[in-house]
C-alpha cells in the first residue's frame, strides 16, 4: 500500500520542526564561532539577560495557545462522540414503546447510521467523510418524521427521537469538521519565527562566551522542539498517537443488532 502522505503529513511537519530546530543551532553556533562576522558579533555584548523574558513569554504564550487549540479539539471530539452514541440510545429507549414491527425498523435504521459512522474513522483520520453516514441520517430523520411514528409514539416522543436524530448529526458534522482543522500556517510560522529570535536572544546574552551561548541556545531547543512536534502530531484529533476512539458509538451499533 503506498504512503498515504495526507494522512502523516503532521509527523513530516514535526519532523521539520526538530530539523529546523537543529539548523538554527547550528547556524547560530557557527555565526558566533567560525563565520567571518564571528569578532564584529562579539562587539555586541552587554544584552541583559531578562532581555530573554521578553521574547521568551511571547513565543511561550504562543506555543501555549496553539496547543490549547489542538487539545481543545481533541476534547470537543471526544464529547461529540458520546454526545452521538447518547442520542441513539435515546432513540433506541423511545422506540420501545412502538409495536413490534415499527419498533424493529427504527432500531435498525439507528443501527445502520451508527455502523456507518462508526466506520467513517479511517476517513476521518485523512481528513475526509463518508458520504454514506449522511445518507444513513437522512433515512432514519425521514422514518421518525413519518406519521405513523407520531401515531404509534405521540407527538412527544416523536419530537424527542427527532431532537435525538439531529443531534446524532450535528455531532457527526463536528467530528467531521474537527478532523478537518489542518495546521494553521500563518500561526506555526508565527511561532517558528517568535521560536528563532528566543534562540538568537539567548545567544546574544552570552554572545561574549560562545560556549555558554552554545548550551543556553541548545537547552531551550531542547525544550522548545519536541513540545512543538508533540502539538504538531496530535493536530488531528482522529489521528494516532491520542485517536478519539469510537467505541461509544460501536457499543450502540452492538445493541441495536
Amino acid at each position: 500500500m503506498p504512503f498515504d502522505w495526507q494522512t502523516h503529513d503532521h509527523y513530516a511537519l514535526a519532523l521539520l520542526a526538530v530539523l529546523g530546530t537543529l539548523v538554527a543551532v547550528l547556524l547560530l553556533q557557527w555565526l558566533i564561532q567560525r563565520s567571518p562576522w564571528a569578532a564584529r558579533l562579539q562587539s555586541l555584548q552587554g544584552v541583559a539577560p531578562p532581555f530573554i523574558n521578553i521574547v521568551g513569554v511571547l513565543f511561550g504564550l504562543t506555543l501555549a495557545f496553539l496547543a490549547n487549540d489542538t487539545w481543545s479539539a481533541h476534547d470537543r471530539a471526544m464529547n461529540a462522540v458520546y454526545r452521538e452514541a447518547d442520542a441513539l440510545r435515546s432513540i433506541a429507549a423511545l422506540a420501545e414503546t412502538l409495536p413490534a414491527p415499527l419498533r424493529e425498523r427504527v432500531r435498525g435504521a439507528a443501527a445502520d447510521y451508527a455502523r456507518g459512522s462508526a466506520g467513517e474513522w479511517s476517513q476521518l483520520a485523512r481528513r475526509g467523510e463518508n458520504p454514506e453516514v449522511l445518507v444513513r441520517a437522512d433515512t432514519l430523520l425521514a422514518l421518525l418524521a413519518a406519521r405513523e411514528i407520531e401515531d404509534a409514539a405521540g407527538r412527544n416522543a416523536q419530537a424527542l427521537m427527532l431532537a435525538k436524530a439531529s443531534e446524532a448529526r450535528a455531532d457527526r458534522d463536528l467530528r467531521v469538521a474537527l478532523s478537518q482543522t489542518h495546521v494553521n500556517p500563518l500561526k506555526w510560522l508565527g511561532m517558528a519565527f517568535l521560536g528563532f529570535l528566543t534562540l538568537v536572544s539567548c545567544a546574544a546574552v552570552h554572545i561574549e562566551r560562545p560556549r555558554a551561548a552554545f548550551v543556553a541556545v541548545l537547552l531551550f531547543a531542547l525544550a522548545a522542539a519536541p513540545t512543538a512536534a508533540i502539538v504538531l502530531i496530535q493536530g488531528n484529533p482522529f489521528h494516532q498517537p491520542s485517536s478519539v476512539s469510537p467505541a461509544p458509538i460501536e457499543a450502540v451499533a452492538a445493541r441495536l443488532r
